[in-house]
């Protein structure tokens, strides 16, 4: 079993000041897999006063000085790849084929996005009668999740570091091993001490704390839209800035006359992709009710085709979800859609068989799902979708929309048609025939799914102030 015990605080691994052992729990075998040290108020009152001293300094750097940091960061992350999907697939039940490309792959494209973007950026604008100069915030905060823990480090700590900030990140204890790596890359590849701070920890110790502290200036969370009010209400006595990427109920509008062989399978896998943790999953298939029958059998065979199994093996099957908590949640909505009267057609509650313990949950599917069910509200954060029959493209748009969530949603059918519904969709992300995101787009959403945008020249901005001047010579 690993162990990661200390925090990396001011460039050492360092003991925490009365933290506590906590096991993580491999989701395939139920058993423990690492160790780390859950931290204090103390460990982050630590971390922020040497991310306070380092930004004297980092944020006086040079564009040029700071490509060239994240650029060794990038070459020293590509040699860790092995030792970041075995930590995935044993942690959170990514499976080594998916994790070493996909998760991997998500986190060199945080870095690889905001290299992009510092290159050309324009700290300075000229509007005539004032500039606007873009400078450091200061240290931030950076709380991360689980499901797709190095996508979601690096698009808060590649912006972070481009725009001259120094920061305390706490990844979520479910899957805490990728983080301490990354600080093991950041260190490798010569990031000054105090500029990047790891606290193990979790939400009600070390993330309160951080939202909380007085010298932190920012706090960038991802996360549930629970946990994210629970964040800025503890931010709100200091007025710090609330960055926020948080919950989603993504919609799949089908148009009347998609053509499921071509356009339907890259859409509705989007439930399956990661075990369906993903807050953009798009879990509510909207069709035409004429359509429903076609559609329920067209999914069914893509989702009885796929087949879960041990994350430690290739290929290209499931793992199950992260936690016990997690599965019995799933398990719940499951059997909530059954009593409430929508159609299984393939997958249920119970344990798949091709296995005999960890949590699992076979792919899913409803059909004849409502918009008032509650498989139809709640964010399910498994491997289950939802038919949900419509009559007219009006009551399509009306379902699609009728969430407190709006990150993303995607539509599948003729791109020309599907580019005069967009409008319509109150979302932060829409793809037609796609449902994952554009590299270097702005990722964030409308409504409860937070605010701020993450990713290339968006997401850096938002990790940066604006100063206006006025009366400079001429």
């Amino acid at each position: 079993m690993r162990e990661r015990l200390q925090h990396y605080i001011d460039g050492q691994w360092v003991n925490s000041q009365g933290g506590r052992r906590h096991e993580v729990i491999n989701p395939a075998t139920e058993e423990p897999c690492a160790a780390i040290t859950l931290g204090t108020a103390a460990d982050v009152d630590a971390a922020v006063q040497a991310a306070r001293r380092a930004f004297k300094t980092f944020s006086r750097t040079t564009r040029d000085e700071r490509l060239a940091l994240l650029t060794r960061i990038v070459e020293e992350y590509k040699k860790r790849i092995p030792d970041l999907a075995r930590a995935m697939a044993e942690e959170m039940g990514a499976p080594v084929s998916f994790a070493g490309t996909a998760q991997v792959g998500a986190g060199i494209g945080g870095f690889m996005g905001t290299i992009a973007a510092l290159k050309n950026f324009q700290f300075v604008e000229d509007n005539g009668a004032f500039e606007v100069a873009y400078e450091p915030i200061g240290v931030v905060g950076l709380i991360t999740p689980w499901n797709w823990p190095l996508n979601q480090i690096a698009l808060k700590v590649a912006p972070a570091l481009a725009a001259g900030n120094t920061m305390v990140l706490k990844p979520s204890e479910e899957c805490p091993t990728c983080a301490a790596i990354l600080a093991e890359v950041m260190d490798a590849a010569g990031v000054p001490a105090g500029v990047f701070n790891l606290v193990q920890g979790d939400g009600p110790g070390v993330g309160t704390a951080i939202s909380s502290h007085p010298d932190i200036d920012m706090v960038s969370f991802t996360g549930s839209t629970r946990a994210g009010i629970m964040v800025a209400k503890a931010a709100a006595d200091t007025v710090k800035r609330v960055h926020q990427e948080l919950g989603g109920k993504s919609p799949n509008l089908v148009l009347p006359d998609a053509d499921f062989a071509t356009q339907l399978p890259a859409t509705a896998s989007g439930p399956l992709v990661n075990s369906g943790q993903s807050c953009i999953s798009p879990t509510r298939i909207l069709v035409p009710r004429e359509r429903q029958a076609e559609a329920a059998a067209f999914v069914k065979a893509m989702y009885t085709a796929a087949k879960v199994g041990n994350p430690l093996e290739e290929g290209g099957h499931l793992g199950p979800v992260v936690n016990k908590a997690q599965h019995e949640k799933i398990r719940g909505l499951i059997q909530s859609a059954i009593d409430e009267g929508a159609t299984l057609e393939c997958g249920g509650p119970d344990l798949p068989a091709e296995v005999n313990r960890g949590y699992y949950i076979a792919p899913t599917l409803f059909s004849n799902v409502t918009p008032q069910m509650r498989i139809a509200q709640e964010e399910i954060f498994g491997p289950v979708a939802t038919i949900i029959p419509y009559d007219s493209l009006d009551e399509a748009i009306e379902i699609a929309n009728d969430t407190s969530y709006g990150l993303s949603a995607c539509i599948t059918g003729d791109p020309a048609k599907a580019a005069e519904v967009v409008p319509a969709l109150r979302a932060g992300m829409v793809a037609i025939n796609n449902w994952g995101p554009t590299p270097g787009a702005p990722f964030g959403g409308y409504k409860q799914s937070g605010n701020g945008r993450e990713g290339g020249l968006y997401g850096l901005k938002d990790f940066m102030e604006m100063k206006a001047i006025s009366g400079l010579p001429a």
